[in-house]
């Protein structure tokens, strides 16, 4: 879906470079998350990739064609959702969908069914300007999906969610992965990130760090080892076994079989941790 190779860009009047020749690249259907903190160059990745930012060095190819020559045409295979989102304060949900969805040649989605997906059908006649910050990302998240994108960038697609609306939004993310489209988002949230990414990329600097799994980062990165807690008479007590041989070492066979065991955890690493051991930056 895309191809990236030997990314750069410079803002304009500025003297150094902010994306310094990166590689990557993202499989249709895949969920690809960049990570890194402020100024790293996320944002500027990703504008190119939509096509705002133009005179970038270097190659990016996007559903088979260079990014440089798309035409109008490309605008109606993308979806896009900034992490501050922009309404027609003075329209209620509908209104401002419906006109959104106006600009579009291509077949598009209902949007009541889109405001029902995220929990809004209650507020569709209601103006924007009374929304919460996580009602208008909710909005937000509507309006990309109107022209059924083949591609979807999402910026910070859980700030300001309480878990119960957080939760609508992944499992919406994860539906359109089901039916094959690709999702490139950036995040700070790590557990998010976890859920949701197939691979993700470490940002820092305007270069790319590292590119894997989720589950594979923390799994090599983390200790191989399995902590229990358990009770003895009033006590609770703690021992950690390596997992090698696990099924083999009588005094976890002894504890898991004669005491009440309360917690059980393998050790594996988080994304922050990874991110800050790899890069010796913290996510901010």
């Amino acid at each position: 879906m895309i191809e990236v190779s030997g990314l750069t860009y410079t803002y304009p009047g500025a003297q150094a470079q902010t994306i310094k020749g990166i590689d990557f690249h993202i499989a249709q259907g895949e969920i690809f998350g960049f990570l890194g903190p402020s100024g790293a160059g996320k944002s500027t990745i990703q504008k190119v990739l939509i096509g705002v930012l133009k005179q970038y060095g270097g190659n990016v190819q996007v559903m088979g064609r260079e990014l440089s020559g798309a035409k109008a045409d490309y605008f109606e295979q993308i979806g896009v959702a900034f992490e501050f989102p922009n309404f027609y304060s003075r329209f209620t949900a509908l209104e401002n969908l419906s006109f959104f969805r106006s600009l579009y040649s291509c077949k598009t989605e209902e949007p009541k069914k889109l405001l029902a997906r995220v929990g809004l059908e209650e507020y569709a006649g209601e103006k924007v300007s009374g929304f919460s910050k996580g009602m208008k990302m909710r909005l937000n998240l509507c309006r990309a999906l109107l022209n059924r994108p083949e591609l979807l960038f999402l910026d910070e697609p859980t700030s300001g969610l309480d878990p119960v609306n957080a939760k609508l939004v992944k499992d919406l993310i994860l539906e359109q992965k089901a039916e094959g489209r690709t999702v490139l988002l950036t995040t700070h949230n790590m557990s998010a990130a976890e859920e949701l990414c197939d691979r993700v990329a470490f940002i820092v600097d305007g270069q790319v760090s590292l590119i894997d799994s989720p589950r594979e980062l923390m799994i090599e990165r983390g200790a191989k080892k399995l902590v229990v807690e358990y009770r003895e008479g009033q006590d609770r007590k703690t021992e950690e076994f390596s997992l090698a041989r696990l099924g083999c070492n009588e005094r976890f066979l002894e504890i898991i079989r004669e005491k009440p065991i309360e917690t059980m955890h393998s050790q594996e690493s988080t994304l922050e941790r990874i991110f800050i051991d790899v890069t010796g930056r913290k996510l901010d």
